[in-house]
């Protein structure tokens, strides 16, 4: 494996968790989910701004 390859997490059997622990994890991956839109739209503008120069 390559270590730029992302690693691929292994399935969670939910059934093992309380309800409130599946409320926390679901908070959890929506801030995981915040976090990774919000570096995309960084990239993205980046990218824009890239675009924007080599344009001239």
């Amino acid at each position: 494996m390559f270590d730029d390859e992302p690693v691929k997490p292994k399935k969670i059997d939910l059934e093992v968790f309380s309800v409130e622990e599946l409320k926390e994890r679901v908070e959890t991956l929506k801030a995981e989910i915040e976090a990774c839109e919000a570096e995309i739209r960084k990239k993205q503008a980046h990218s824009s701004a890239a675009d924007d120069i080599f344009k001239l």
